[in-house]
């Protein structure tokens, strides 16, 4: 290329490169595999719409779309240009430089990535954080705890928008210094769930949102799966913090193994139906978590460098609480205590903890209120959880 030729020349240029990428994502019958066998035959996307009807044929295409091509007959992607001209809109190609790396090896990279916020984000070291849609307020507690101090040691918590684990560890990630990714199985037109509209924004101005997927492409069921290899192939791990037996974020923590990527996930307990899944995985191999040191410790020869502790990470208060042999909650009085003894790590409704208590009902109804409004504990379903210790 001719050094001396103008910016807006040099602009032209890329556009012109982005329009052919946009034009391959768009063509029917063209996907990742097909695109990555006409480059290395081809050597760039201009050749490919440079190359005759037989070169096509030849590499693996139908008669269709080498006509397609050959012919100048192109799918609309004014679309994906109106959405791209809008502010901190990205389009990234495979062959941009910044794309991410660790997605290149892939059997199948995206061809196009659609970046809504700041695509610098895709290239900081990242944990994929998953879990289960309707998790316990316990296991939510743990995953915002988790990503906000990680993310507070510099690592980008990556992970897929969903509601419950997944709209936590984002949350918790927007606390820190590191931000938040959040990759999607629709088009960057729509928020999904449309209960996240304010956290997607407040990720675009902390992170990045992401998706494979063109403008307009609706959130179909079977495009999950395809989300979550990029969720697992972006980060150094996946951490699943809860998930039943058959939860979908599995399917990334399968990824992650076939990656070649960490995998590590929160025990619970025997009578959680939420925590199978992790059990299953560390039956598996999955490296078993108690604190969110755990994972800087096993991360760290990746990153480079041993993060230095700031302050409690999640899980260390109990640990911390047991070498100095005292109550975690004693602020407050007596009965209270009793009954955080009482109520322990399994949730418990009001009449099951009468009969462990000795309190009447209404005693037991009173220290709960006060304890929920000091948020030590929460009530899901009729049942009271633990979630966090009081201030000593």
């Amino acid at each position: 290329m001719n050094k001396n030729r103008t910016p807006s020349a040099r602009i032209a240029d890329n556009t012109d490169r982005l329009q052919y990428w946009l034009y391959l994502r768009h063509l029917p019958g063209v996907g990742s595999i097909s695109v990555q066998k006409l480059l290395q035959a081809l050597g760039s996307v201009e050749a490919i719409f440079g190359a005759s009807h037989s070169q096509l044929h030849a590499l693996g295409l139908d008669t269709a779309t080498c006509s397609a091509i050959c012919d100048r007959q192109l799918p609309d992607i004014s679309a994906d240009l109106n959405w791209l001209g809008q502010d901190n809109h990205h389009i990234i190609p495979l062959g941009d430089d910044r794309y991410p790396a660790q997605l290149k090896d892939l059997t199948d990279p995206p061809i196009l990535l659609y970046v809504r916020g700041d695509p610098d984000y895709l290239a900081q070291a990242q944990l994929a954080m998953v879990g289960s849609r309707n998790p316990t307020a316990a296991g939510r507690n743990t995953a915002k705890q988790f990503a906000a101090f990680l993310s507070g040691r510099g690592i980008t918590i990556t992970s897929g928008l969903a509601s419950g684990i997944d709209g936590a560890s984002h949350e918790g990630a927007l606390q820190g210094i590191a931000g938040t990714i959040a990759v999607v199985a629709h088009g960057l037109d729509i928020v999904y769930p449309a209960q996240h509209q304010q956290l997607a924004q407040k990720i675009t101005e902390n992170g990045a949102l992401v998706s494979e997927m063109p403008v307009g492409v609706e959130p179909l069921r079977g495009l999950f799966p395809r989300r979550n290899r990029i969720i697992s192939a972006l980060s150094l791990g996946t951490l699943v913090v809860e998930a039943a037996r058959k939860s979908g974020s599995l399917i990334t923590a399968q990824y992650a193994l076939e990656q070649n990527r960490e995998v590590f996930a929160i025990p619970g307990s025997i009578h959680n139906p939420m925590a199978r899944g992790c059990h299953q995985l560390i039956r598996q191999g999955a490296r078993l978590v108690e604190t969110a040191d755990d994972i800087l410790e096993e991360l760290s020869p990746k990153l480079g460098f041993l993060a230095e502790k700031t302050g409690d990470l999640p899980g260390d208060s109990d640990k911390k609480a047991e070498k100095k042999a005292k109550h975690p909650h004693q602020a407050l009085d007596p009965d209270h205590q009793k009954l955080l003894k009482c109520l322990a790590y399994e949730p418990a409704s009001i009449d099951e903890l009468v009969l462990r208590s000795q309190f009447s009902a209404a005693e037991v109804a009173s220290m709960l209120l006060i304890l929920e409004l000091e948020g030590i504990i929460v009530c899901q379903d009729g049942r009271y959880t633990c979630i966090q210790t009081a201030t000593p």
